[in-house]
């Protein structure tokens, strides 16, 4: 089995769960995890109170040394896109076909880029109508992957969406999962 090289994005708020599964299933596989934030060192308390310190700063890396980007949810994405850093490692990520899997509101990162047009992926439904017009095919599904984009809906889709991270990182494919729709009818209506 070959051991990956994986950056998992951090800003305040961000939801505890989807930052900390990923980063210990992937430690437990023996993949090497860097934690990436504005500022390398700096710690940001998750949306339940959770420290995670970074380890480096996105503007002190380069896209293309990792094999995939993991964007966690919470209101950490908004934070994040007010960085020009961390604006430009995603950009860079998707121009160079880095994978990237964003779970919750982490999409709103990948709206930043041009990666989701034409995609199938998912989103927390508050964002699906940014997803869409960054140009994403919205679908109400537990773990969306298409190509080297891997989404996923929420804290309770953590085991498909890290299951397919896991995958992805040691078979360079992955398969999503369908699951229960959760979206409000109405919603589903408008999309």
């Amino acid at each position: 089995m070959r051991m990956a090289k994986i950056a998992i994005l951090v800003e305040k708020i961000y939801e505890d769960l989807e930052l900390q599964y990923p980063r210990l299933r992937l430690k437990e596989a023996g993949h090497t995890v860097d934690i990436i934030g504005p500022k390398a060192g700096e710690t940001y308390l998750g949306k339940h109170g959770y420290p995670q310190k970074s380890d480096k700063s996105a503007v002190d890396v380069k896209a293309a040394d990792y094999a995939l980007i993991i964007i966690p949810g919470g209101s950490s994405p908004d934070h994040m896109r007010r960085d020009g850093g961390m604006v430009k490692l995603v950009r860079d990520a998707a121009a160079k076909g880095v994978p990237m899997a964003a779970i919750c509101h982490g999409p709103w990162m990948l709206c930043s880029t041009d990666v989701l047009k034409g995609r199938r992926c998912t989103s927390y439904m508050s964002i699906a109508h940014d997803v869409i017009n960054a140009g994403g095919q919205w679908v109400d599904e537990e773990c969306v992957v298409d190509g080297n984009i891997i989404t996923a809906r929420c804290p309770d889709d953590l085991p498909s969406f890290s299951n397919a991270i896991l995958q992805f990182v040691t078979e360079g494919k992955a398969t999503g999962v369908k699951g229960k729709p959760i979206a409000p009818g109405w919603l589903m209506e408008m999309i």
